[in-house]
């Protein structure tokens, strides 16, 4: 995980097409320069964060679903619920789920937890559109490569 540069995605674990779901891995960093402020003495993850972490991890598994021919971009964050403390070191697992696709928006539901205890959950609404430029395609398609994305379905996008 790269917070300074909002890649909250270190790899994809599973990615089932036919189920609509997804899981990833993230190990939160040790030290970052977040944590200095968040709070001094007493590091813990931003639930802003840990909000986007679950929000990318959706949006792997819409682009997924869409043959990584539209991007999705987050609309808005419903039932955000943020149950307990993410520190410093953590390794976090992020479950997405389609609940529904149409008219150009998709709605999932996450969670994150960690050593099997839920930390977060929320329901995501995005809007997907075609890529708006041909440089933020081709940079997608090279984060998808690094954090393990099928081959095949960027292939075929």
């Amino acid at each position: 995980m790269q917070l300074e540069y909002f890649q909250m995605v270190d790899r994809i674990t599973d990615l089932d097409v036919g189920k609509r779901t997804i899981t990833v891995e993230s190990q939160v960093p040790e030290t970052s320069t977040v944590f200095e402020g968040h709070f001094p003495g007493y590091p813990l993850m931003p639930g802003v964060l840990l909000t986007e972490a679950m929000a990318q991890t959706s949006g792997w598994l819409l682009i997924a679903l869409l043959k990584f021919e539209r991007m999705p971009f987050l609309a808005s964050v419903k039932e955000a619920k943020m149950r307990d403390f993410v520190k410093p070191g953590e390794l976090l697992t992020i479950d997405a789920s389609l609940v529904h696709d149409g008219s150009g928006f998709a709605v999932t539901d996450a969670k994150v937890r960690v050593d099997g205890k839920l930390k977060c959950n929320a329901t995501l609404t995005f809007r997907h559109t075609l890529f708006p430029h041909p440089d933020l395609r081709a940079h997608m398609e090279l984060m998808a490569k690094r954090i393990g994305f099928p081959e095949q379905v960027i292939a075929h996008g």
